[in-house]
């Protein structure tokens, strides 16, 4: 019995998934190979492996024949019968040949076709392990970490890869830690084989997450709209109800935050923002917004580009870290934002109150009538304080119109908007 061939198939059917018949034919194929290429005065070789046995018979085909005048095809009868008896003339025999005799050269190039068939049959094995559960959470042991930080992830029958790029940069790994990922995808190597690619970077491992924890998202009871995320630091997500019985929001978080803080372990404290999602695109951003709210707002729905002023103290908390948090708040409304401080606001608008005395605009100097939006109560209340132009209307602030005219200021900023764009 050849024991190490047989511990060789045991291992390959036990840790790698593949079959023995296929180890088997892969050996055969490659010995026939190197036989050919390095014995000497043989003709077809062919090579039988014993499954249970592990056995290795090597023999070339020979013709029965009186005189020999193609040693590599050919056998005189007298040794043909040792090894066959009842054979007569014109037969043809298997004449064994040891697979020592198959030498150093023959071990070599038989083991590059092994190695060869292998991988193409543990690609076919990875194929069809995994190729169906594309996207999907699997977890494993870090065996070793290689190039840089890429780490080599065993998930019991394969070895799968983490690249560097693919998980947070906060999260340091070292040989033998668990770890859960999103297996992305299955992809050939340039060497014939396959390999197993994961992350814990993408945006949709953390919607698996969630439906690990949130059984409404399994049965569809709520849903997932669209989520963001800067890996390592922030998620958000927009979520919604198929059934008006159930807060989506309410479901996401859990009793007491279990569901969500789950999730947050499991993403090395990543923050995470939920939000219930509504087609309005302005109230899904002040939703993401909350508490904070902005002073002023404008969407350019043609432009897709939201202007936001908010008060000083709430800039940096609009703005993120690294612009993070206005980045992942565009990205989810769908629509590019410019936030500016109060104090910038008040700066460009005193700026243009300058402007506006040297302009030498008959416009500005006509009489204040109807405009559209805003009510003509309002109208008559700026005459009726001496604001009957709209110069003289642009010439203050808001608070100084509001305070002279009794006016909100909400509406005298709405008021000068509609006299500015007017203007140009």
């Amino acid at each position: 019995m050849n024991k190490d061939l047989i511990a060789i198939f045991e291992y390959l059917e036990r840790e790698k998934g593949i079959k023995r018949e296929t180890i088997i034919d892969a050996i055969e194929e490659s010995l026939q190979v190197a036989a050919r290429k390095s014995l000497k005065g043989v003709g077809l070789v062919s090579v039988v492996i014993d499954p249970k046995q592990g056995a290795i018979d090597v023999t070339a085909e020979k013709e029965v024949v009186d005189t020999i005048e193609y040693p590599e095809e050919e056998i005189l009868l007298d040794e043909a019968r040792e090894l066959a008896p009842d054979c007569e003339m014109g037969d043809f025999i298997q004449v064994p040949i040891p697979p020592v005799d198959l030498g150093r050269i023959a071990a070599q190039t038989a083991r590059q076709i092994i190695a060869q068939k292998l991988r193409g049959a543990e690609r076919d094995v990875i194929y069809e392990e995994y190729r169906h559960r594309l996207h999907e959470m699997v977890s494993g042991t870090v065996k070793r970490v290689v190039k840089g930080a890429t780490l080599i992830v065993d998930l019991g029958k394969v070895e799968a890869i983490l690249p560097e790029r693919f998980y947070p940069k906060t999260e340091k790994y070292h040989v033998g830690d668990r770890i859960q990922a999103l297996l992305w995808e299955v992809r050939d190597t340039e060497n014939g084989g396959a390999e197993v690619v994961l992350s814990r970077s993408h945006p949709e491992m953390v919607e698996q997450l969630f439906k690990q924890e949130v059984p409404e998202l399994m049965d569809e009871t709520i849903g997932i709209k669209k989520i963001v995320r800067e890996a390592g630091y922030r998620t958000k997500l927009a979520v919604y109800s198929n059934d008006p019985r159930v807060d989506p929001l309410g479901a996401c978080v859990g009793v007491r935050g279990t569901r969500v803080k789950n999730i947050i372990r499991e993403l090395n404290n990543e923050k995470i923002d939920i939000v219930i999602f509504t087609e309005d695109t302005v109230q899904l951003l002040y939703a993401l917004l909350h508490p904070i709210e902005p002073k002023k707002l404008n969407y350019d729905q043609e432009n897709g580009k939201i202007s936001l002023i908010v008060e000083d103290d709430d800039y940096p908390i609009v703005i993120g870290k690294r612009g993070m948090n206005a980045r992942l708040n565009a990205a989810l409304v769908g629509a590019e934002l410019d936030v500016k401080k109060m104090t910038e606001y008040q700066a460009e608008l005193s700026f243009e109150r300058q402007q506006i005395q040297l302009e030498e605009s008959p416009e500005l100097d006509d009489e204040l009538n109807a405009i559209e939006g805003i009510n003509q109560f309002v109208i008559d209340s700026l005459k009726e304080a001496g604001f009957d132009t709209p110069r003289k209307v642009l010439n203050v602030s808001s608070k100084e119109l509001s305070s002279e005219t009794g006016i909100s200021v909400e509406m005298a900023d709405d008021l000068m908007d509609k006299l500015r764009k007017i203007r140009t």
